[in-house]
């Protein structure tokens, strides 16, 4: 039972910490929380829905297309509700991502319908079993993938020209101006970097449930958040521990108390996190506002 609920939580918190990594990604650049990354991860599945079942592409090639969707998607978010009012107050900037949340979740809903639909499975559905925990592949495979690709993206972040770019106008965005290094460009990556992040995890967690609505974002995407301030916000490897943690609760709580109180354990975490460390467990202090 306790290995079956360990296995469960680290599935649904790597989810978590995939969206997260999105979060903390944007924050650490604009010191800013991008209200409409949950939408973000929900076009990723419907894309991969749209690909899979309607158009019947290729596995693979349906998840290119659900990563390029996303990242799309997180462009234009960038370009519509923050680069025009880039200068205006952080409430606005708040104000303008609710909006662009909202406009995707209604698009969605005229474009797919309000009903949840169901998603194709396309790996093997056989269950292994272990001590007498059962998991299925894609229960191996999800937590796998997070963790590699918060790796890829610490990497990159630490290790590339651009990731330097990121980094430099994270901590001063005038002083990497002079220095010839485009802020506009930078934070534009960064967006479609974070998004195909996001639609990756959409992806994943519509064929572990198999099933999609267009209001799926906003859940995960609250939890999601939480998973990053829980971990600290800014930190890649703090938004991954925070998405495992709140999986694992999740998972305790469903099991050992009741399924009922799962959704609210996070918001008794995030309340925690805020009167006892608010910089999370990594401990990442930021003077940027959010």
């Amino acid at each position: 039972m306790l290995l079956q609920q360990i296995i469960n939580g680290l599935t649904v918190g790597s989810t978590y910490g995939l969206v997260a990594l999105g979060y903390t990604l944007i924050y650490g650049v604009l010191g800013l929380i991008n209200f409409a990354h949950g939408e973000i991860y929900m076009i990723g599945a419907f894309m991969g829905f749209t690909t899979l079942a309607l158009a019947n592409l290729p596995f693979w090639f349906s998840i290119a297309l659900s990563v390029l969707g996303a990242a799309t998607t997180g462009f234009f978010v960038e370009r519509i509700a923050y680069r025009p009012i880039r200068k205006a107050t952080k409430s606005a900037q708040l104000i303008s991502a609710l909006g662009m949340s909202i406009v995707l979740r209604n698009l969605a809903m005229l474009a797919w319908g309000s009903k949840t639909l169901p998603f194709p499975r396309v790996l093997a559905n056989d269950a292994l079993d272990i001590a007498g925990a059962r998991f299925s592949v894609l229960q191996a495979v999800i937590p796998l993938c997070a963790v590699a690709l918060m790796f890829a993206l610490n990497g990159y972040i630490g290790h590339t020209r651009m990731g330097i770019s990121v980094r430099a106008v994270s901590l001063d965005p005038e002083m990497a101006s002079m220095m010839g290094i485009e802020s506009n460009r930078v934070i534009g990556a960064v967006f479609i970097l974070g998004s195909a992040l996001g639609g990756i995890a959409g992806m994943l967690v519509a064929m572990f449930y198999a099933s999609i609505s267009f209001d799926m974002g906003v859940i995960v995407g609250i939890k999601s958040f939480i998973a990053a301030i829980l971990g600290g916000i800014g930190s890649i490897h703090g938004a991954m521990i925070g998405g495992l943690i709140l999986g694992l609760a999740e998972s305790f709580a469903a099991a050992y108390i009741s399924p009922a109180y799962k959704d609210a354990l996070a918001f008794v975490l995030l309340l925690l996190v805020l009167l006892f460390k608010p910089s999370g467990i990594l401990g990442v202090s930021s003077e940027k506002g959010g």
